[in-house]
């Protein structure tokens, strides 16, 4: 059976890998054009950054609950500075994607027109400048439509990154479950040794009391003898 620190190793290993996929595909993202793709390459970004965060709460977790003296204090404060540099590249890689998804929301939401604005857009208009501002409304209004229908997607897969994010954390409870009772199963076997230990620690004195006692009488009877026969 692997030993804590070994199996704590392993997954930092993990979580470190795939905090390096999250900033390779940060520095891949400007490369790609704008539409669905690119908001479905954006919302994967920001599941694993997801992903990436509950690892390394559950790293956090494990380091702080590690049995005294099972590693040194010099490999202790090694593995919280390890820790907590990859917590700082998790932090910048969640700020950068909070960063752009504000940008392409208020590229959605912060640039509407109302009705007002396209009366004074016609006002100086003859028939077909009118009939040609129509038909540019019309394409602006579809390419709202486009960017509402990618942030629905993006919110398709945030929504997935979370369903996935609570499945491991459920899977974490469960694992924490069966850890307590593991403990509280030894715990109960070790308190049961111990009882029949104490129990033959006090059959052994009562033992040992009698022999003394025994000898002690005999040492007794072998003075009064010698005291009889000799006076």
């Amino acid at each position: 059976m692997a030993r804590p620190a070994d199996l704590w190793t392993k997954e930092f290993t993990e979580a470190s890998r795939l905090a390096d996929e999250v900033s390779k595909m940060m520095s891949e993202r400007g490369s790609l054009p704008a539409g669905p793709e690119t908001q479905r390459f954006l919302s994967g970004m920001r599941r694993s950054s997801a992903i990436l965060s509950t690892r390394l709460g559950k790293l956090e977790a494990d380091l702080a609950g590690f049995p005294k003296k099972s590693i040194s204090d010099k490999e202790m404060h090694k593995r919280q500075e390890m820790l907590a540099n990859l917590r700082g590249r998790e932090r910048q890689i969640a700020s950068a994607l909070n960063t752009s998804y504000s940008a392409n929301r208020d590229d959605l939401l912060g640039s509407s027109k109302g009705p007002a604005d396209d009366v004074k857009r016609a006002a100086a208009l003859d028939n077909q400048g009118i009939v040609g501002l129509q038909r540019q409304i019309i394409r602006e209004q579809d390419e709202g439509l486009d960017r509402l229908e990618e942030t629905v997607h993006s919110t398709k897969h945030i929504a997935l990154a979370v369903n996935e994010e609570l499945s491991l954390h459920t899977r974490l409870i469960d694992s924490l479950d069966q850890h307590v009772e593991e403990t509280d199963s030894r715990l109960q076997r070790v308190q049961k040794r111990l009882a029949i230990l104490n129990k033959r620690n006090k059959a052994g004195c009562s033992c040992m009391c009698l022999l003394l006692s025994v000898v002690a009488i005999v040492i007794l009877a072998v003075i009064a003898w010698m005291l009889i026969k000799y006076l």
